[in-house]
């Protein structure tokens, strides 16, 4: 069985490491005694994600687009985690262009450092890849169901040409890969308007707004605790597998549920108001992570309930505006 901190890495480069996902591995990383570099155009992510980490010993900010002339990292690193990539609604949807460029150019720059420095490369790919699946749960052999022209197209696309070019360079160079494919994840550190389910709920429900549930509410999600995800991202790494290899929860809650279930747990005399469904939004979205308990002993721990009290508690202190 492998663990997230089976392997000890010396120096880890982190893209996008100033958004939600990435914030949290940079911290995993420093506490699991690995230099680390983040790099971040900050288009989508937050200086105050990582603004705990500066004055740690062994972490370094570098303020760069990775699909802009390369990255120069002055250290050679042993790991490298590419999660730069505007990854809520709110965020693809304003940048289009930067959303397919990040995906495309900037993970080929992720890859020839990580080739050059004989380092471990690993995409975080989504659950986007299957569009809006005619299988559910998705595993890993679904090829998915996407409409290339659609509005969430830059997104969804943006990772599977990712996840190919992934594959390729692993094929014809030998990088040493793996590709990483994550389900909804949610916790601390979101804003509270990028257009994700979770944070969006939150914000309505702290500051007495209707809850906009889209359709009828009966579409699916499953919640995967950042935490958890953390751990089955760097067990993944440390795994030494391809992938891909899904990580999320394999519990679904409709998004009505869910709307209710935050408003419980807020405490909050908001109501829900529906609204029109987006385009192209899943009905269905839950993996199967059979590949993951099976190779890298990973499970997610933390409750949909625990980890909503606990983003709702974070969201109370920080407040609920971007």
């Amino acid at each position: 069985m492998t663990t997230a901190l089976s392997r000890n890495w010396e120096h880890a480069v982190v893209t996008g490491g100033a958004g939600f996902v990435g914030s949290h591995l940079c911290a995993a990383l420093l506490g699991a005694g690995a230099a680390v570099t983040c790099v971040d155009d900050f288009s989508s992510g937050r200086p105050e994600n990582i603004s705990p980490l500066l004055e740690q010993p062994g972490f370094t900010l570098v303020q760069a687009d990775v699909a802009e002339g390369g990255l120069r990292i002055k250290r050679p690193p042993d790991l490298v985690l590419h999660f730069a990539s505007p990854g809520s609604p709110a965020d693809y949807l304003r940048l289009p262009l930067h959303s397919l460029e990040t995906g495309s150019t900037g993970t080929r720059n992720a890859l020839d450092l990580a080739h050059s420095s004989g380092a471990r490369f690993v995409l975080a790919s989504a659950s986007g890849v299957y569009g809006d699946p005619g299988q559910n749960p998705q595993d890993e052999r679904y090829r998915g169901n996407v409409n290339p022209v659609g509005p969430r197209s830059v997104h969804d696309e943006a990772k599977r040409f990712g996840e190919a070019l992934t594959t390729a360079h692993a094929d014809a160079r030998g990088t040493d890969t793996c590709i990483v494919r994550l389900f909804t994840t949610y916790g601390p550190r979101m804003r509270g308007h990028d257009g994700r389910a979770v944070p969006t709920f939150v914000r309505q429900a702290l500051t007495g707004e209707p809850l906009t549930v889209t359709g009828d509410g009966r579409q699916t999600r499953s919640l995967c605790y950042v935490d958890d995800a953390v751990r089955g991202i760097l067990a993944a790494a440390a795994h030494g597998m391809r992938g891909p290899v899904n990580i999320g929860s394999p519990t679904e809650t409709t998004m009505l549920d869910l709307a209710r279930l935050v408003v419980e747990l807020a405490e909050s005399s908001s109501e829900i108001r529906h609204i029109d469904r987006p385009v192209d939004d899943p009905a269905v979205c839950c993996p199967d992570i059979t590949l993951a308990r099976d190779k890298l002993g990973w499970d997610p721990q933390v409750r949909a309930e625990e980890g909503l009290r606990r983003t709702i508690a974070w969201f109370r202190e920080a407040g609920t505006e971007d």
